[in-house]
């Protein structure tokens, strides 16, 4: 993909910077807006291959408590845009946020286009919409409640993790919101306006017993109720006891072992380490990427079945069209342990011959979209789940996750609480407990899948500079062989 954008000066950084407040956009309204980005496009659309106008309005609310303290606490309103134009296969774009400038900034998108352009523009067809729409939601809107209100909940939470143990150190307690309302017009004849709100909370508490540290922490998150960040005591607390009685476990001996994880360290494994190397714009231009995922080829035991979607409703990365008017769909990436799909953006199904699947998201105004997922998870298996314990002479058995990290198809992932299995039975509680292994010779790893199944609505997906897109994960507990645990494996 060649790509440039305009700040002005040809750069790699877009126009950014805090709002503006021109007489031009704080008295629009996206009604009046349509007609103008309309005639825009029709004015200058055939001097591009492609182009689109976004508009973004988005309000949030940003509360950080450490120790108890305020460290942050903020409310804000963002107005913007960006233009995309695209000419022989050569990329222009450029943000703005005064309507004042959305002429020039059409312009600077199509210069830049036309200067990177040399090749041909490959776009999977769509058609064309026109719509308004709001993902709807089962309870209270985060803009109804006061940041007095919210606040007061971060430190009721503080006030919990403090209190569970002399040997709390350190507590930290992140609330965030953000609503936004977006209108896309494209040169195909897209119209699209979609308004959506996404909620947040984190919170965690590190314990300190002479040089032993330990820290428990959770996310949740919601795009349906305020009320779902309520009501958090016994989870909020469990993180802090957590992190209290790991003080006083004995560390894991690292080996390879059989391993049974929980449907949260399932969603974390399917997203972090196999739904990126799904994403087709790390393939197309990647031969060595391209050629280990190549359609057909077999990953993992024909009852392993992995798809990603923004179609299913209620979830932190459900929408009904993505930033290209694409609309939403569920994508069966792993059939019968067989890699049958990817996730595209409209170029990378172009360039690739492959159906769009309504993945092309941004974080917001400031960014082009990218091939992201949405709600990715492993389908529910048939063992039941104490079944996946037995005959396991010695194993560990990790549930939740603390952090973790990705290289490639290489990955290390931390759990947030673990046990021993002993003789097909739960035995001793054990810290420390790393998983870390090659992703595709884990998914071959994979002796069993639960009948549970849990979706984890604590995601905030990083990539490209883009970090905190919400996303969904979801899945059942597995039953994994070989798996390296505790870092390096003991002879």
């Amino acid at each position: 993909m060649r790509f440039a954008e305009f700040n002005g000066t040809m750069g790699k950084t877009p126009l950014t910077g805090h709002l503006r407040a021109g007489k031009g956009f704080m008295a629009f309204s996206f009604e009046q807006a349509k007609d103008r980005l309309v005639e825009l496009i029709q004015r200058n659309c055939d001097r591009t291959d492609y182009l689109a106008i976004r508009l973004e309005k988005s309000e949030a609310t940003d509360i950080l408590l450490r120790g108890g303290k305020i460290e942050t606490l903020s409310e804000g309103i963002s107005l913007g845009g960006h233009v995309r134009a695209c000419y022989k296969g050569g990329w222009g774009f450029a943000s703005f946020n005064t309507l004042e400038s959305l002429v020039n900034r059409v312009e600077e998108a199509i210069l830049a286009a036309h200067l990177v352009g040399d090749d041909e523009t490959l776009l999977a067809p769509i058609e064309a919409v026109q719509a308004s729409l709001a993902l709807p939601l089962t309870g209270t809107h985060p803009r109804e409640i006061s940041i007095a209100r919210k606040k007061d909940l971060c430190s009721h939470y503080a006030e919990i993790l403090q209190s569970v143990d002399d040997r709390i150190t350190t507590t930290s307690v992140r609330y965030g919101d953000v609503t936004q309302q977006v209108l896309l017009a494209t040169s195909d004849g897209t119209l699209i306006e979609q308004s959506w709100s996404d909620m947040e909370m984190r919170y965690a508490a590190t314990a300190r017993n002479g040089e032993t540290v330990q820290t428990g922490r959770e996310t949740t998150g919601s795009r349906r109720a305020y009320e779902d960040l309520e009501d958090l005591d016994d989870q909020v607390r469990e993180a802090a006891q957590r992190a209290v009685e790991a003080l006083a476990l004995p560390a894991v001996k690292g080996n390879n072992y059989q391993v049974v994880i929980d449907p949260i360290l399932t969603g974390l494994f399917v997203h972090e380490a196999f739904g990126h190397l799904s994403e087709a714009d790390m393939t197309y231009e990647n031969p060595d990427l391209m050629e280990v995922m190549t359609l057909g080829r077999r990953f993992g035991p024909d009852f392993l079945q992995i798809f990603d979607g923004a179609a299913p409703e209620g979830h932190r990365g459900s929408y009904f069209y993505d930033d290209e008017g694409t609309p939403a769909s569920t994508t069966q990436l792993i059939q019968d342990g067989v890699l049958v799909g990817r996730l595209h953006s409209r170029e990378t199904a172009g360039k690739l011959e492959e159906a769009p699947t309504g993945n092309a998201r941004c974080l917001n105004y400031h960014y082009s979209p990218l091939v992201r997922m949405t709600n990715t998870w492993i389908e529910r298996g048939t063992t039941p789940v104490k079944d996946l314990f037995s005959d396991i002479k010695e194993g560990v058995y990790a549930r939740n996750w603390l952090g973790g990290m990705t290289n490639g198809e290489m990955f290390t992932f931390t759990a947030g609480e673990a046990w021993m299995i002993r003789n097909g039975e739960l035995a001793e509680p054990v810290r420390d407990v790393t998983l870390s292994g090659n992703v595709f010779r884990t998914l071959g790893d994979i002796e069993a899948i639960g009948d549970d199944f849990y979706w984890d609505e604590s995601g905030g997906c990083g990539k490209g500079g883009q970090n905190g897109l919400p996303v969904g994960c979801g899945g059942p507990s597995l039953r994994i062989r070989n798996v390296v645990v505790g870092g390096e494996a003991v002879e």
